[in-house]
């Protein structure tokens, strides 16, 4: 077998989640897409956007990267 430094690419087949949100969350959201096309000059929707905002809020929750390192959580 051939030694690439590449290494197999992971699933990367979406898991779709389906949500509903409180009317004042709806605004925030709307009002983040909004300031990061001002930002940005780069129009995204909201359910565009909510997938990368989910995975920097869970890599930068301290507590929740620490269980899963220490095997408490997860696969």
């Amino acid at each position: 077998m051939t030694d690439l430094k590449l290494a197999r690419l992971p699933d990367r087949t979406p898991a779709r989640v389906t949500i509903s949100v409180t009317p004042e969350l709806g605004l925030l959201l709307r009002d983040y897409a909004e300031l990061y096309h001002r930002t940005y000059g780069q129009q995204e929707s909201v359910a565009d956007l909510i997938p990368f905002m989910l995975e920097t809020f869970l890599e930068g929750d301290r507590a929740f990267v620490r269980a899963r390192r220490r095997g408490e959580i997860g696969r």
